[in-house]
């Protein structure tokens, strides 16, 4: 059993930053990519970063240029750096990781969520 748990999620104001991160622990034999995506209310889930395991990463269109996407392998950790928040940035935000665990089997992780929220 592998759970990934995020913290730093949050109320800032827009133009302002926020750093999430995500912590995989248990059963772990090996990790795969890693990333976050994104859910507004009344929107579908949407891919905001990923990264692989050698560190080639992915973004959004609409994050580009404003969040960066890191991991720490030898703390199965992802960060996600958000500068530059905008009001549509505003939305629960979950970690994903592709983890070969205890079972040799592939399987994607999903944490709990954090709920980032940008004013106006």
């Amino acid at each position: 059993q592998v759970q990934l748990v995020e913290s730093g999620g949050g109320l800032v104001q827009a133009g302002g930053s926020l750093r999430l991160s995500c912590a995989a622990s248990g059963n772990i034999l090996s990790m795969g990519a890693m990333g976050w995506y994104r859910q507004a209310p009344g929107k579908q889930r949407e891919l905001v970063a990923g990264i692989g395991s050698g560190g080639s990463a992915n973004y959004a269109d609409s994050v580009k240029g404003r969040f960066t996407i890191s991991r720490d392998n030898a703390k199965n950790t992802v960060y996600l750096q958000m500068n530059s928040l905008k009001p549509e940035d505003t939305a629960v935000y979950y970690c994903y990781a592709d983890v070969v665990g205890g079972d040799y089997r592939l399987q994607k992780s999903w944490g709990q969520g954090t709920q980032v929220t940008v004013s106006s």
